[in-house]
């Protein structure tokens, strides 16, 4: 019986994969980059004949959704198939001896992780988006500025303020003086610290991926 693997690559999230250091003897390693064609290959395979055991990173990797993995999974597995996590305390044929009352308690916290870490991809896969697509990031828009519909508009009451904090800085060299500078001209009080965060924001800095 041959023992495969398989990868499954986020092209937002990750690059290209390298040689993935598996744990056990792998004589065939099934790999998708961004849609799940060699997962339904795989499928097709174990159901015409059914490997020893697949190995797999984690058990996120067979789908989009819990359901979808969890279907998946309980498909592999009724085909005889030992599932196998490397990157988690899961494998089949080692929790179906356990009591049942444990399986249950650990598939809770093992069903958790994985909804979390879905929830977490989403948000990391937003943000990629919104940099192939050079639209600025979610939340609240940078002082001076204001969102707009794709990108940051330069809000003109607020604008003058950052321009001359800057102004000051790069004329006087001293943080906490253009900090002063603002307080004692417009009456506009911010810490050092967010000082500092807009001299290294690169949005202020003109960085052409948040598209002023």
């Amino acid at each position: 019986m041959a023992n495969i693997a398989y990868l499954y690559i986020d092209p937002l999230l990750e690059s290209a994969a390298e040689a993935y250091n598996w744990q056990r003897k792998v004589d065939c390693v099934y790999q998708d980059f961004g849609q799940r064609t060699e997962l339904q290959k795989l499928i097709a395979d174990c159901q015409d004949n059914p490997p020893e055991y697949l190995l797999l990173r984690q058990i996120e990797e067979l789908g989009d959704t819990v359901a979808e993995i969890c279907d998946r999974l309980k498909l592999l597995e009724s085909l005889g198939v030992d599932v196998i996590a490397d990157l988690q305390n899961y494998q089949s044929s080692a929790w179906q001896k356990r009591e049942i009352t444990e399986i249950k308690a650990d598939l809770s916290k093992l069903l958790q992780s994985v909804t979390k870490s879905k929830l977490i991809n989403r948000l990391k896969q937003g943000h990629a988006r919104n940099r192939l697509k050079t639209l600025p990031p979610p939340g609240k828009a940078p002082y001076g500025y204001r969102r707009g519909q794709d990108k940051y508009i330069i809000d003109k009451s607020t604008a003058p303020v950052v321009k001359d904090f800057f102004e000051r800085f790069i004329l006087f060299g001293s943080l906490r003086g253009a900090v002063r500078y603002l307080e004692k001209r417009y009456g506009k009080k911010i810490a050092p610290s967010t000082g500092k965060n807009w001299l290294t924001n690169p949005v202020y800095r003109g960085d052409l991926k948040y598209k002023k």
